[in-house]
């Protein structure tokens, strides 16, 4: 289904909480729920979901409501969930390390294909094998790899960066702690865990700015 071009950051970063939430009452074998049920299960307004999913389509009917499974799969469409992924993680620090055991990416079809650190190592029954970054370029030149992950150091970050947009990967999901620039219209998405922390600790200093 077509996009609307008018579609802010804002709904954009709502939809995978609505998918998560479907996913939950799916597995509870709920068939229908409206977008007031859904507004009691995920803090936001009934009007605020009917008019972020209006974005992409018609999706419930009135006096019904949505579809569950229907609505999951239109999101997993729109999302981009409904396509596997191969990934490489470069960095195998605490952050990289964790990034790797997280089971979850491998069920919703990411799949990392490929560890690189600084030294290379021989897989073990608690780890990965790990390749030398210096064969990353030549890695990324014989096999297709959609997202790089990068959890280096900082001083590391830009220059992996840099690597992974010359071997034609689509997007790049960044750990490591300082912003980094893309080139070749590779699409990046920045994650901070201390700026969350920092929200985090703002609300508890601040607790009438929080919408509870």
């Amino acid at each position: 289904m077509a996009k609307d071009n008018g579609v802010s950051l804002s709904v954009i970063k709502r939809l995978p909480k609505y998918y998560r939430y479907l996913e939950s009452i799916n597995d509870r074998g709920i068939v229908r729920v409206s977008s007031k049920e859904l507004s009691e299960i995920t803090g936001l307004t009934a009007s605020q979901i009917r008019q972020d999913l209006n974005h992409y389509g018609c999706f419930g009917q009135q006096g019904y409501g949505y579809n569950v499974r229907e609505l999951m799969d239109e999101l997993s469409k729109i999302i981009g969930v409904d396509k596997k992924y191969k990934m490489v993680l470069v960095g195998f620090g605490n952050i990289g390390h964790a990034l790797y055991k997280y089971k979850s990416f491998q069920d919703l079809g990411y799949h990392i294909d490929a560890v690189f650190d600084l030294e290379a190592r021989e897989a073990n029954e608690n780890d990965p094998e790990i390749v030398s970054i210096e064969k990353l370029p030549d890695y990324l030149k014989n096999n297709k790899v959609d997202i790089g992950i990068i959890s280096t150091p900082k001083d590391a970050s830009q220059e992996v960066c840099d690597i992974l947009c010359d071997g034609n990967v689509d997007g790049i999901w960044n750990f490591s702690p300082v912003d980094i620039k893309t080139k070749n219209d590779v699409v990046l998405e920045n994650v901070h865990l201390d700026e969350s922390l920092f929200t985090l600790t703002y609300f508890i200093n601040s607790p009438e700015d929080f919408n509870f």
